[in-house]
């Protein structure tokens, strides 16, 4: 015969197996957990944060992809009031929307005076005169 058994060799030489094994493991998560998981718990800790500070006349997009302007929040209701197009309004839940496209300035309810001179001042600038390329670009 020209074919000679096989046999086993002896686990001798190794010492400390487990160890070894477990160290690419353990470093794999570690890759996994600084490259996947702490991103992503950050991305979803500042949406969390974005929806929460969501209030009427914001543009947003919802996840269907429409866009449109909250009209109405409520802040025990988990619904929010999207105007679509003209007198068209849907309630999207606030978890769905995906993202805020512009922000409206806080205004204060105090001081009505601050919104009617935020007001006259958007009515001056479009009176001014100026040269036909500033009014294209919207310089003033």
């Amino acid at each position: 015969m020209l074919v000679t058994p096989a046999f086993a060799q002896d686990a001798g030489g190794v010492g400390g197996g487990g160890l070894e094994a477990m160290l690419p493991l353990v470093l794999i998560f570690v890759v996994f957990y600084f490259l996947l998981i702490r991103p992503q718990q950050k991305k979803m800790k500042q949406h969390k944060a974005t929806l929460a500070a969501i209030r009427r006349g914001d543009k947003v997009v919802t996840g269907g992809g429409i866009i449109g302007t909250v009209t109405k929040v409520s802040e025990t209701d988990p619904d929010v009031q999207v105007e679509i197009a003209k007198d068209v309004k849907v309630k999207v839940q606030r978890e769905l929307i995906a993202a805020v496209l512009s922000k409206t300035d806080a205004v204060d309810a105090k001081s009505p005076k601050a919104a009617i001179k935020g007001e006259a001042a958007n009515d001056d600038s479009g009176s001014q005169g100026g040269s036909l390329l500033g009014k294209l670009f919207g310089k003033k």
